[in-house]
C-alpha cells in the first residue's frame, strides 16, 4: 500500500528511510533498493518485515525453483526480487501509484535472463482481482501489509481468491496493535494459521497460512 501515514515512523524516526539506497545481500547477490520516502511514503522504503521474510526464504523454508509466487503490497519489491533470484516465477504487485517505482527496483536488481521471472503488475486488494486467475499461485508473500484495519476485509478477499488448496501464504509482520491480532483471528476463520519464524532482534513474526479443507471444518 502507498501514500498512507505510518504511526511508527513518528516514534522511531525516519533517518534510515531517507537514505536513497538500501543495500542487502541475498541469494549470493548484492541488492540495492532505491528508496523515496518523500514521494511515496511507506511504499518506497524497506521495512524490517521484508528483510526478515527475505532471510526466511533464503534459509530454504520451501523450494522456490519453478514455484509460482505473488507478492502483495510489494512496495520496493525486495521480497519479490529475492524470490526471483531463488528461482521462483514471481508476480510483484502493488497499487498503480507505486508501480513505476517498484518496476525500477526490480529491473535494477535482476539480470536480463532473470527478469522474465519477475512480472510487475497492479493489484489493489479486493478490486481488480479479475486480472488474475483464481488460485493461480503456489505461494503468496506479504511483508508488513497488516496495519490498516480498513484494508483487512479486502486483503482477506484477495488471499482467498488467489489461493488454491495447495497454496501457501507467508506473512511477515510486527504485532504492534490489537488490530493486528484481530486480523490474524479473521485469517484463522478461513485458513489454517501457524507461526513459523520469529526474529527477536527485529521483533518480526512470520505466519504461514493455508486454506482450510472441508475435513478440518467438520
Amino acid at each position: 500500500m502507498a501514500l498512507v501515514p505510518y504511526e511508527e515512523a513518528a516514534v522511531m524516526g525516519l533517518q534510515k528511510f531517507h537514505k536513497p539506497l538500501a543495500t542487502f545481500s541475498f541469494a549470493n547477490h548484492t541488492i540495492q533498493i532505491r528508496q523515496d520516502w518523500r514521494q511515496l511514503g511507506v511504499a518506497a522504503v524497506v521495512w524490517d518485515a521484508a528483510i526478515v521474510l527475505s532471510t526466511y526464504l533464503e534459509m530454504g523454508a520451501m523450494e522456490l525453483r519453478g514455484c509460482s509466487a505473488v507478492e502483495l503490497g510489494a512496495g520496493t519489491g525486495l521480497v519479490g526480487i529475492v524470490a526471483a533470484l531463488l528461482g521462483a516465477h514471481v508476480t510483484i504487485t502493488d497499487r498503480k501509484v507505486a508501480l513505476e517505482f517498484l518496476k525500477s527496483n526490480v529491473e535494477a536488481n535482476l539480470a536480463p535472463q532473470i527478469q522474465p521471472k519477475a512480472i510487475v503488475k497492479e493489484l489493489t486488494w479486493g478490486q481488480n482481482l479479475q486480472s488474475f486467475s483464481p488460485g493461480e499461485f503456489d505461494l503468496i508473500l506479504g511483508a508488513d501489509i497488516i496495519y490498516l484495519e480498513e484494508t483487512f476485509t479486502d486483503l482477506l478477499q484477495t488471499l482467498e481468491y488467489l489461493c488454491s488448496d495447495r497454496s501457501m501464504i507467508l506473512l511477515a509482520c510486527r504485532i504492534r496493535y490489537e488490530r493486528d491480532n484481530n486480523f490474524l483471528a479473521m485469517l484463522e476463520r478461513q485458513f489454517t494459521v501457524s507461526k513459523v519464524h520469529y526474529d527477536p532482534g527485529k521483533d518480526v513474526h512470520i505466519y504461514k497460512a493455508q486454506r482450510r479443507n472441508q475435513r478440518e471444518d467438520l
